[in-house]
């Protein structure tokens, strides 16, 4: 391709052809249905030279944001896990991998994957007048950026 010439970018996807897995303490936790967060910054350290020199960037510490995961609460098989999730928050290991799939739910690329410590854990708010979906939501402290993963065999 030459130079001058810009990539044609017409494979993109939406929000809702990824899939999210979430485990805690190696246990599998199964598909969850939103994630936010997970933002990868830096703070920034620019030194300003002497002779009146443009300041020059060095960089610096790079901060991952917290991961929020959730997904409406399954009554039959959601009652051991939020147990798991209760007794692990603030000390069980956790792992969220996300990974585009294609039209067809077919899973595409590396999974981007998340490590750190299950920190927070909301079972689903109640309300005996509403009848929107009951939600479990969990945040995560990631301890590092995110690595990758191959595609699944």
């Amino acid at each position: 391709m030459a130079a001058s010439q810009a990539a044609i970018r017409d494979a993109g996807t939406r929000q809702n052809t990824w899939v999210i897995r979430f485990k805690v303490a190696d246990k599998d936790m199964g598909i969850w249905d939103k994630k936010s967060g997970g933002e990868v910054d830096s703070e920034e350290l620019k030194y300003n030279p002497g002779g009146m020199n443009p300041p020059i960037s060095l960089g610096g510490s790079i901060n991952v944001g917290n991961i929020t995961i959730s997904r409406i609460y399954d009554r039959v098989d959601d009652g051991d896990k939020i147990k798991t999730l209760i007794n692990g928050a603030g000390k069980s290991t956790a792992e969220v991998s996300q990974r585009a799939m294609d039209l067809d739910g077919h899973e595409v690329g590396d999974a981007i994957v998340y490590l750190g410590i299950l920190k927070r854990v909301t079972i689903p708010d109640t309300d005996s007048e509403a009848n929107d979906a009951a939600m479990v939501e969990c945040e995560i402290t990631v301890g590092a950026p995110p690595g990758t993963s191959g595609p699944a065999s």
